[in-house]
């Protein structure tokens, strides 16, 4: 594979879900893509469409939401579809998961040695031994203490900060090349949040494992990301390198995100708020979705939906910044 091939590539995805009174559209059109030893930051408000992306990418879409539309390539090779137990061997092997309560990814009726070493045998061909001291090795590599004694622990000895751990492991544990990582830190304190941030840079730069990192917390985005898409009500409102994101956000709502974050020194006495809510499924506007809540709101963002335009390294899903209307603003 070549340095310049994406690893994850997504294309114009759809996620629906039907229902009696018609079909919801929670994931429209977005496409984004992933290199090896990247890290990709997504980032928005509850209810945006973040974990439900995740979720098609590793085929855990609860029914009946649905992938309607669009293509999701790994390594060039087209996942979306894919039988039940094709997709298993692909969701075990080569994609990992990482979701944010440990406790939904960990049985309570086995050891979570039990558990690791399971994984590594299906999908690695290595006898039980060599599996047990890979279970041990993986949980010394995440932070575990004494995990030759830990590993025959059951997840309810463990606090939630080490079983989060252990879910690291067991997502590492048959060497995926890609890791869908589900709001992996909130459920922790500060300072494991930063063992976990720095344990999953590490694994990118020593491994050249991909990462999504699906977080509403900026913070973890700014420490942790090389680039980073803000979504809204379904959609990508804007991509790019973190730098350029946080400190010169271009879509509205990016830069409401970024003006609505404390920072340090800063004796300003109020937070910049975005007035309004996101819309329902059942409700979202004509238009650029974000245009209620949008203070440069013109006549054009209420009529016509953005695709993104190129702004710079980044892509933005902003009327303001196609030619014609640019011109005009300046």
């Amino acid at each position: 594979m070549s340095a310049e091939r994406p690893l994850l590539e997504v294309k114009n995805l759809r996620v629906e879900f039907p229902t009696r009174r018609g079909t919801l559209v929670a994931v429209d059109d977005i496409s984004f893509s992933i290199a090896p030893g990247e890290v990709l930051g997504v980032v928005g408000e509850s209810g945006a469409g973040k974990s439900l992306t995740g979720a098609a990418i590793i085929g855990l879409l609860e029914p009946p939401g649905r992938v309607a539309g669009g293509q999701i390539l790994l390594d060039g090779r087209r996942i979306d579809g894919l039988p039940y137990e094709q997709m298993r061997r692909v969701r075990g092997k080569e994609i990992g998961a990482i979701f944010q309560d440990p406790l939904t990814s960990l049985n309570p009726l086995y050891t979570i040695g039990r558990q690791i070493t399971e994984t590594i045998v299906t999908h690695l061909e290595v006898s039980e031994k060599e599996a047990r001291e890979r279970a041990i090795q993986l949980l010394q590599d995440v932070g575990i203490p004494a995990a030759e004694r830990r590993i025959d622990h059951y997840p309810h000895q463990f606090s939630g900060g080490m079983r989060q751990r252990v879910v690291i492991a067991l997502a590492l544990c048959a060497n995926p090349r890609l890791i869908v990582a589900d709001e992996p830190t909130t459920a922790l304190d500060v300072s494991i949040q930063a063992q976990i941030i720095t344990l999953i840079k590490r694994l990118c730069r020593e491994h050249g494992t991909a990462v999504m990192l699906v977080t509403h917390d900026m913070g973890v985005i700014a420490e942790t990301a090389d680039r980073v898409a803000v979504m809204y009500a379904g959609r990508i409102a804007e991509i790019g390198p973190v730098r350029d994101v946080i400190q010169r956000a271009r879509h509205p709502y990016t830069d409401g995100l970024m003006g609505s974050i404390p920072k340090l020194g800063n004796a300003q006495a109020r937070l910049a708020q975005i007035d309004g809510a996101m819309p329902r499924l059942t409700a979202i506007p004509k238009g650029c979705a974000f245009n209620p809540r949008c203070t440069k709101v013109f006549d054009r963002c209420r009529a016509e939906r953005p695709d993104p335009i190129a702004v710079e390294a980044s892509r933005v899903a902003c009327w303001l910044y196609d030619a014609p209307n640019k011109a005009a603003a300046e």
